[in-house]
């Protein structure tokens, strides 16, 4: 009997996410709630994918409530100076505190099961060479990039044998209290310049790098707010950056395309409301990141909270793009970054060709790259 209330409830999630804001269909009313009964598994995933979802509202609570505490003042103060002024450790290269025991943890493989999300390969990537994987979309809160990249619940380590892969986020967010130590274990760095550099040209196999790789979420904040359902709209036609760090770096360009990333929420469009883009574009222009105005479905229902649907996450890795290295930021050419910018794009392209109808069958646009 409860295998049987657990497929109902399977199928009552999909349906409400299936017709949530999707063009053509309409929404139905109310509120559908899940069912008591819902096996144990479901309620882990639920639990786990909550749990990231508010890691950084859970590590500050932790914190003010440490601050709650006279007795703890003499270690938080200077733990506040120490991250707010002199560490780099997000910026340094070296992985430390990086932690595998965690990264390959239980807990993940459960968060992962939850969507689910796979990672397919297209080939192998030699481990004497260094790459950027330029993971897209970004989605609302890219679960799929930190289920591939920045945990072994995908099997990272067993498709690219031999390739320490770092994922990258924004630096303020190692300015946070607690949590900084929560990502530093996780292996995850800095997206500054200063971070990529260093990562990809120290340590590795040889010293400089060799047999490292990072991940950037290419299109960034300004590309959440075009996370619609079924469609795939890229912010990457000036976004050159990562291609003159590939070149000065020696780094192999590899796109990624996550199929699904965009599925998971729902969000008001901007294009259809102009003064709540204009205010979402100012406090990216202004603090760096973006508040999309999305939502998804609740622990206990269908059809209202911030937990994204039980929707499929196929992530799907490219072809490498072989690099030159020219280290000399002066003497790269031009010509050679629009060039390595085409094949990329192209390579992007050919994944979403070769993917959309197993992957995204019930896509309402085709890939669509913009500025």
């Amino acid at each position: 009997m409860s295998s049987h209330n657990h497929k109902l409830s399977a199928i009552a999630e999909s349906s409400s996410s299936s017709t949530s804001g999707e063009p053509g269909k309409t929404k139905k009313m109310g509120i559908r709630w899940a069912p008591l009964n819902i096996g144990l598994e479901r309620r882990l995933q639920t639990f786990v994918v909550l749990c990231h979802t508010l890691t950084i509202a859970i590590f500050l609570t932790s914190f003010f409530f440490a601050c709650a505490i006279p007795l703890s003042w003499p270690i938080l103060l200077p733990y506040l100076i120490y991250i707010s002024l002199f560490s780099t450790a997000a910026t340094s290269g070296t992985l430390s505190g990086r932690s595998d025991y965690l990264r390959s943890s239980r807990i993940w493989s459960i968060y992962a099961s939850y969507f689910p999300a796979r990672l397919h390969r297209s080939e192998r990537l030699l481990p004497t060479r260094k790459y950027i994987f330029g993971y897209h979309p970004h989605g609302i809160i890219s679960h799929g990039a930190f289920a591939a990249f920045a945990t072994e619940a995908l099997g990272f380590s067993k498709l690219f044998p031999g390739i320490t892969n770092t994922l990258l986020t924004l630096d303020s967010n190692f300015r946070i209290p607690f949590y900084r130590e929560y990502a530093l274990a996780m292996g995850v760095a800095s997206v500054s310049r200063e971070s990529c550099e260093n990562l990809l040209t120290k340590g590795g196999v040889d010293g400089e790098g060799m047999g490292r790789a990072i991940t950037i979420v290419i299109g960034g904040a300004r590309e959440s707010l075009d996370a619609l359902p079924h469609t795939l709209r890229l912010v990457l036609k000036r976004r050159k950056g990562f291609i003159k760090l590939a070149i000065r770096t020696g780094a192999d360009l590899v796109p990624v395309l996550a199929f699904g990333e965009n599925d998971l929420y729902e969000q008001v469009r901007s294009d259809q409301h102009p003064l709540i883009h204009r205010f979402q574009m100012l406090i990216k222009h202004t603090m760096g990141f973006t508040i999309p105005l999305f939502h998804a479905r609740g622990v206990f229902n269908y059809d209202v909270g911030l937990m994204p649907y039980r929707r499929p996450l196929n992530i799907v890795v490219g072809c490498p793009i072989e690099v030159v290295q020219q280290q000399n930021r002066n003497k790269i050419d031009d010509d050679y970054i629009d060039y390595l910018h085409a094949k990329y794009v192209q390579e992007l392209a050919r994944l979403w060709e070769q993917w959309k109808d197993v992957y995204a069958r019930d896509r309402t646009s085709e890939l669509e790259i913009v500025a």
